[in-house]
């Protein structure tokens, strides 16, 4: 059982009350967010909690309501200082990304419960803060209580063990539900949403999950387990000196390169096993490396093949470095169709991620397999990781405001299509940017013709390479900035996707600049209206 922070009612105005209906919906509105501070927080941490015994406390547990550092554009030294006085579970949750990504399975106050009382032990689960985070909560877990989980009872944001399964009966999760039981999803197709002079490129990739019999809402995301680049992988075996067909656990080393491990930033651990088969003063430098120290000036673009490089004279067992490798994790996307408007399939907008180091290419694993390396008709294992406060109003009148620049439109597509195929008669606001109009407009054809048509009522779009002055989602936020306190005055929730360390914090600066000009407040009394809206759940992100 979870038991979570109560949800603020929306404040309704009597139809008897001496205004028009337009004036009524603004009141409601505005008293919803304006009192949403004001409203009963939820359990204290620590204190008693309901379904125990009178009297009876738990541990002190991680709360994001509670986490002054729960901010993903903050750095991780400055979260670790504001935590350093914290017990220990809030103090693990700092280490986290803050994204609340659903990546590891939990969102970042659930993971770091979850470690704390000792339900579960993988400690790289965070994608989001790679070895970083790694480093820090393995440092943090060996501070841990003996047996932190004594007395915990139930909390207020952790899932308590459920008892043993019956024989025969339905496994916790459905193959397809969690990061744990993926299910078999078929690769259909790929289109490239980027004009031929665009800098990138950006792939709309379709899925058939009506086999694999999964579901999803809109505002879910989809994780993928991908495979790593082939050439990239013989590469690595070619400088280990190794034989691809060499057997490491019961199946050829290549296989288990592709998609058994992952090849990106190298753990502590490999360079722990070169400092055991290296002597002298590389030895010295793969030891400082496994400490976290900084020896070449190399650590932080250091993957998997450039240690290999660099450590060329040592020739580790295969099976020893495939051992100490991290496991390759899945990536989630943002999902960006509807099931009401296309059933049975599921698309993504993803870009293809390449850059250089030095003189030599890297690749993003996930997003380059997706774009270039998976075929059509090919099986992959996949699942539909559920939105953590990320959905659409459940009344399809509610105004919605959306900020999606480049692959941040893919939710907002959903919201559109589903609001669309479901007749939802609420209006609709987009506000999408990119570099260029000629070669980066996603989904043009559709937002346009929605536009035509009066689905989607308002499209504000922003160009940060097509003129002397870079214009972003943020600066058009400020220029319709009396509409748009309007239509949060009156009721609409608002969403930004996308960037969290600095499009989405920008984003949230331009919202507090508009409700103190045009709602007539104060900078600080403008912050306390934004954050009235988060707990009311009428200002929702999904960042990355």
């Amino acid at each position: 059982m979870t038991v979570q922070a109560p949800i603020v009612p929306r404040v309704a105005i009597p139809e008897t009350a001496p205004f028009s209906l337009a004036q009524r919906e603004w009141l409601s509105g505005f008293f919803t967010a304006a009192l949403a501070p004001l409203a009963p927080a939820g359990p204290a941490e620590g204190l008693a909690l309901p379904g125990l015994p009178a009297g009876s406390t738990g541990p002190v547990l991680a709360d994001n309501d509670a986490a002054p550092w729960h901010d993903p554009s903050m750095p991780a030294d400055e979260r670790m200082a504001l935590a350093k006085d914290a017990p220990p579970a809030p103090r693990l949750m700092a280490a986290m990304a803050q994204q609340d990504c659903g990546q590891c399975g939990y969102n970042c106050a659930d993971y770091a419960n979850a470690l704390f009382l000792k339900k579960e032990d993988r400690l790289n689960l965070c994608v989001p803060g790679g070895k970083e985070t790694l480093r820090l909560v393995k440092q943090l877990v060996t501070e841990l209580p003996g047996d932190a989980s004594a007395g915990a009872g139930r909390s207020p944001a952790i899932e308590i063990d459920a008892p043993p399964a019956e024989p025969g009966a339905k496994p916790l999760h459905a193959l397809g539900e969690s990061r744990e039981s993926p299910a078999e999803v078929t690769f259909l197709s790929r289109r490239r949403l980027n004009g031929g002079d665009s800098e990138k490129e950006t792939f709309h990739v379709e899925f058939d999950i009506a086999s694999a019999g999964l579901s999803y809402r809109v505002g879910d995301s989809f994780g993928l387990f991908p495979k790593n680049d082939l050439g990239h992988v013989d590469q690595i075996i070619a400088m280990l000196g190794a034989v691809h067909t060499v057997p490491v656990r019961g199946r050829p080393l290549r296989e288990v390169l592709v998609d058994e491990v992952s090849l990106g930033l190298a753990p502590d651990s490999l360079f722990e096993l070169y400092s055991y088969i290296l002597g002298g003063a590389a030895r010295d430098k793969a030891r400082a490396l496994a400490r976290g120290e900084d020896p070449d000036g190399d650590a932080a673009t250091l993957d998997v093949f450039a240690v290999v490089q660099k450590f060329a004279q040592a020739r580790p067992h295969p099976e020893a470095f495939v051992d100490v490798l991290e496991p390759l994790q899945p990536r989630l996307y943002s999902i960006s169709s509807s099931p009401a408007a296309t059933p049975g399939r599921l698309s993504l907008t993803v870009d293809a991620v390449r850059y250089l180091v030095g003189r030599r290419k890297r690749l993003g694993v996930a997003s380059t397999f997706i774009g270039h390396r998976a075929r059509e008709g090919d099986v992959l294992k996949a699942y539909v990781q559920k939105a953590h406060n990320f959905a659409l109003p459940a009344d399809p009148k509610t105004p919605v405001v959306m900020v999606g620049p480049g692959t941040g439109v893919a939710p907002f597509r959903a919201f559109l299509h589903e609001r669309q195929a479901t007749g939802a008669p609420g209006p609709n606001w987009l506000f999408y940017g990119h570099r260029q109009e000629a070669c980066d407009f996603f989904y043009r054809d559709e937002l346009e013709a929605m536009r035509a048509n009066g689905h989607l009522t308002r499209l504000a779009l922003a160009w940060s390479r097509d003129g002397a002055q870079k214009v972003y989602v943020q600066d058009r936020i400020r220029e319709a900035g009396s509409d748009l306190w309007q239509w949060l005055a009156g009721g609409a929730h608002f969403y930004v996707c996308g960037d969290a360390k600095r499009m989405a914090k920008d984003v949230e600066a331009a919202v507090v600049e508009v409700v103190a000009q045009h709602g007539a407040r104060t900078t600080d009394e403008a912050v306390m209206f934004v954050q009235g809206l988060k707990k009311a759940g009428r200002y929702q992100a999904d960042v990355y």
